[in-house]
């Protein structure tokens, strides 16, 4: 009875996993099949004008950067075709290529914009693979050129066995017009390498001298970009010959940078240039649209020139504040024709102690003082709005809304441009319009839809030039001080707000 009653014994199976190595690589190989054959794709990828039809979830599962772009709330998640800046046509192909089989083809002459794309696109094994190949390849005719690439996006792996090339081999790389190239951090970490082969002091004291006199710095000015998040910033320098005077600047909604040139001719006339700013090669290029040449827009004295793009076209406008009349003029650089249009002018009838001009939509507003002024691009036509009652400094636009405030933002105000209506926010928490410096003016931009403001202080009251940067929260009417660190310089910033664009990350270096 009693062996009856006992339960039987039950052998323990403990849980396999198994994989399938076969499948795990036929499956891309599938992957690259539907790709071949053009099926189920459902995105088109526009790179330097190169359509490539694409599948959204093969991009997400291969690279971080699509993964945001299409599970995000961006505009491209929506989009049937997405444009992608600062990006090479022919890199773009292999980075493609790679995605869907696996297979990556490096070469030397290729490595660099590879590694670009690559980086753009947070493609960890590209880059390792494309950094390893570089690392391989120091030499003679590559030293510098890698040592600066290394350098700019941190490829420490190169960036070391470059520096130890060039330290080793010092008096050759000194005697190279590469050599010049250097930046002072370069050449610094250069001069003071344990493993610098030199025979005496002085050759390295007179490839600094070489270095200095054949340096450009003193005559080139630079652009700076500054992530206010972060506190990080690059500069972008020009040189007076490229560029004269550059006097506006936009960014347009494919994420292109333009400024505007004015070049004084000999005969006292003005010639206007675009230059666009490429993104991979940190670096400015005309923009291969036709200059604004002399004439009545020119004929101002004191004249404030402002570039804007509107339903895809750009709009070149300029103001006289000193004329008892002030004269707005604007042209609309015509695709078609490839030339630039005149059209509708604004006539004021108050004097310009200060105004701002922004593009919303498909429209462009003028605030002055005592008035708003819209224009209508379909219908080339100017129409009078409801007028802000504080004296307009600088002016920013956030969806279908116009932010602005005055000269010592003790005073901000939103416009609602459908509703024709202004409504006063919170001014600056802590106002001592005193500390503000006198040549300097607030300025109001947006990132990642959220209003900030960049505040200049007067070095007589603190020491050095102090940026403060603001962040406005709008759930609680409140600004927020952000611990943003900017040069210790003056900069320049024309018009009434700073433009705001999404740079190529890997320049963006801390101070």
């Amino acid at each position: 009875m009693a062996a009856a009653d006992q339960e039987p014994h039950v052998s323990a199976v403990r849980p396999r996993s198994y994989q399938d190595e076969s499948y795990q690589h036929g499956f891309l190989g599938t992957v690259g099949d539907l790709q071949n054959e053009g099926a189920f794709q459902d995105v088109v990828l526009e790179v330097e004008g190169r359509r490539y039809p694409c599948h959204r979830l093969v991009l997400s599962a291969a690279s971080p950067y699509f993964r945001a772009m299409f599970t995000s709330d961006m505009a491209e998640s929506r989009q049937k075709t997405v444009v992608l800046q600062g990006l090479d046509a022919g890199m773009f192909d292999e980075i493609l290529s790679y995605i869907y089989s696996g297979t990556l083809h490096v070469s030397q002459d290729r490595v660099q914009p590879l590694y670009q794309a690559a980086d753009l696109l947070q493609l960890d094994y590209v880059k390792e693979t494309c950094s390893s190949y570089m690392a391989m390849n120091v030499e003679r005719t590559t030293c510098a050129e890698l040592y600066k690439f290394a350098d700019v996006f941190s490829v420490d792996i190169v960036q070391k066995r470059c520096l130890q090339w060039i330290a080793r081999h010092f008096t050759e790389v000194a005697s190279s017009e590469e050599f010049y190239i250097m930046s002072v951090a370069q050449l610094t970490n250069i001069i003071s390498h344990d493993e610098l082969d030199v025979k005496e002091e002085i050759t390295v004291w007179e490839a600094v001298v070489r270095w200095v006199q054949h340096s450009r710095e003193d005559r080139s000015r630079k652009l700076l970009f500054i992530n206010p998040q972060e506190g990080k910033y690059i500069s972008c320098r020009y040189s007076r010959e490229d560029m004269s005077k550059f006097s506006a600047m936009t960014v347009t909604s494919d994420n292109d940078i333009y400024i505007l040139d004015t070049e004084e001719l000999d005969d006292d006339e003005n010639q206007l240039s675009l230059f666009k700013y490429n993104h991979a090669k940190n670096v400015w290029e005309l923009a291969g649209v036709s200059t604004i040449s002399h004439g009545p827009i020119h004929e101002f004295s004191h004249c404030q020139e402002l570039l804007f793009e509107v339903d895809r076209n750009l709009y070149y406008l300029a103001v006289d504040r000193e004329i008892d009349r002030p004269l707005l003029q604007m042209r609309k650089y015509n695709q078609n024709t490839k030339q630039w249009q005149d059209c509708t002018s604004l006539q004021l009838n108050e004097t310009l102690c200060s105004c701002a001009t922004l593009s919303c939509g498909s429209y462009i507003y003028f605030l002055t003082n005592s008035a708003v002024y819209c224009y209508d691009s379909s219908q080339d036509r100017w129409s009078e709005r409801t007028p802000p009652y504080i004296e307009v400094c600088t002016a920013v636009v956030m969806g279908t809304e116009i932010f602005c405030t005055d000269c010592e933002f003790t005073q901000t105000l939103v416009y609602d441009t459908e509703s024709d209506n202004w409504q006063e926010l919170q001014g600056w928490p802590n106002p001592n319009p005193e500390s503000l410096d006198d040549d300097s003016l607030p300025i109001l931009f947006v990132v990642e839809n959220q209003l900030h403001i960049l505040l200049i202080c007067d070095s007589d009251y603190q020491e050095g030039i102090v940026h403060l940067m603001y962040v406005y929260d709008r759930s609680t009417d409140a600004w927020r001080e952000l611990k943003a660190t900017m040069p210790n310089k003056r900069y320049f910033a024309p018009g009434s707000f700073s433009p705001v664009a999404r740079m190529y990350l890997p320049y963006l270096k801390g101070t």
